[in-house]
């Protein structure tokens, strides 16, 4: 999957959970770590590592509740 596919479902992904009540970071990891396959899950968080461009701040905020692969 592509880098830019990965960032536009993490962003939309985010956009849900914007307008949510309770913790939206955490929400934005549980909903990832539970859906996200390894791989997927391993590319969003090297981009993080190395930068997150292009991703929604609450990505970001997301990232160290993220299950990491493996």
């Amino acid at each position: 999957m592509s880098q830019e596919k990965l960032i536009r479902m993490a962003n939309q992904i985010a956009a849900f959970f914007a307008v949510q009540r309770g913790d939206q970071a955490e929400a934005v990891a549980a909903h990832i770590s539970e859906s996200w396959a390894a791989p997927m899950r391993a590319a969003l968080l090297t981009h993080i590592a190395e930068g997150g461009t292009g991703l929604d701040a609450l990505v970001i905020a997301a990232a160290p509740q993220i299950r990491p692969p493996g």
